[in-house]
């Protein structure tokens, strides 16, 4: 029978969480408001989708530097610091109206406007958490981690209704409650720093020192690659130009575009429970792509909905499924690397979920303006069911090890 955890490795674990979900909280009402707010500062469908490729650029950039270079400092120093950045980055955004000087703070800063989680805190968290339990409870780890991250960002979405009501009662401009909005998601950032400092001051894992890559360079790099692919699809439907797809083409209102994220992404959170018993029973590499094709089958399907009713028909099966693979890529790649290269595989295979995606926003943006079609839907959707297909071809006969032993 394998060893419990101990207790300090629990609690890692459930600080880990509990910050996920502190920053998963911001991210939902951010990733629906930017595109308000820049809509109202008077900028078109195309500049909304260069910012959004800056974000996701800037984003990259700092990603890459913590899996790279994050070894060289203790993992909770870097937290600290990323905190930091988010609580700039909230106070600028509420202040700044140029385009200009919002492209700038959107590049060096931590918003993120996909809606899931993209950040410099990410490898750092993958990284501590993989070391907070058994092997045969990494995936069930890693799906309360990202339960807990994508309730939070749907009750983040959900929360945007708040504006109307606040409107009449304070009697404040849209435009200011949205800047005082862009402002608690600083505030966030402080409290996030709160929540680390329940960390212990070392790794859990004093065993294994944090250190470049070494002897899985080549599958990392070789999943690095598909991730690629994978985001690069993934970001002609990042949230903030989805919701100003719908916004336009059905008309929605935003308390319910509010509430449609909020059951999409509960949906997909909820979801990810399944993955665990599911990668079990087929392995991880295969439930991240049977999960995955159908629910890129559904947002192809989405642009030819004739209706706003068919549309979210197809995205509430879309979000049953979408996510499933979250917990389980994630458990694959801190399983096939050695404990030592966890950190740098995390940031590695991270930064193409912001790099590869931060150039498709532009693009469809500038789609979106130039055709009524939803032709970023059906280009984002070939792609990953291309990525899918790959992974499967490439990787279905690496396996971890709990599933080679077995």
């Amino acid at each position: 029978m394998a060893a419990r955890p101990s207790p300090e490795k629990r609690g890692s674990a459930w600080t880990l969480i509990a910050a996920r979900a502190a920053r998963g909280f911001g991210d939902g009402f951010t990733a629906l408001l930017l595109p308000v707010y820049l809509t109202t500062l008077g900028f078109s469908a195309f500049r909304v989708g260069v910012l959004t490729t800056a974000t996701l650029l800037g984003s990259a950039g700092l990603t890459l530097a913590v899996g790279l270079a994050g070894h060289r400092w203790p993992a909770k120093r870097l937290l600290f610091a990323a905190c930091a950045l988010m609580a700039l980055t909230g106070i600028a955004f509420s202040q700044a109206h140029a385009f200009w000087p919002l492209v700038l703070v959107g590049f060096v800063g931590t918003l993120n406007p996909s809606g899931g989680d993209v950040s410099p805190f990410l490898p750092l968290e993958q990284s501590l958490l993989a070391h907070a339990g058994q092997p045969s409870q990494r995936t069930h780890l890693f799906a309360r981690y990202s339960l807990a991250g994508s309730l939070a960002t749907a009750l983040g979405a959900l929360a945007v209704g708040l504006l109307a009501p606040l409107r009449t009662l304070t009697g404040a401009s849209q435009l200011t409650l949205i800047e005082a909005a862009f402002a608690l998601y600083g505030s966030l950032g402080l409290i996030s720093a709160l929540i680390y400092r329940l960390l212990p001051d070392e790794p859990v894992e004093h065993a294994a020192a944090r250190t470049p890559l070494g002897p899985s360079k080549r599958n990392v790099y070789g999943l690095a690659a598909l991730f690629s692919l994978d985001s690069f699809g993934g970001g002609f439907m990042v949230q903030s130009l989805f919701a100003l797809w719908l916004f336009h083409r059905f008309g929605l209102s935003l308390p319910v575009a509010g509430a449609f994220f909020f059951w999409t992404g509960a949906l997909s959170a909820l979801s990810q429970l399944a993955a665990p018993p599911l990668a079990r029973r087929i392995g991880l590499v295969r439930t991240m792509v049977f999960t995955h094709i159908p629910a890129s089958l559904c947002v192809i399907a989405v642009a030819f909905a004739p209706n706003v009713q068919v549309a979210f028909a197809l995205l509430f099966v879309r979000a049953l499924l979408s996510n499933m693979d979250v917990p389980a890529r994630t458990s694959y790649v801190m399983a096939i690397v050695t404990p030592a290269e966890r950190a740098a595989a995390a940031g590695v295979t991270n930064v193409p979920r912001s790099l590869a995606s931060a150039f498709s926003p532009a693009l469809a943006g500038l789609l979106f303006s130039l055709s009524p079609f939803a032709w970023p839907l059906v280009i984002g959707g070939s792609l990953k069911i291309t990525y899918d297909l790959l992974l499967l071809w490439r990787f279905q006969q690496v396996r971890p090890p709990e599933e080679a032993d077995s």
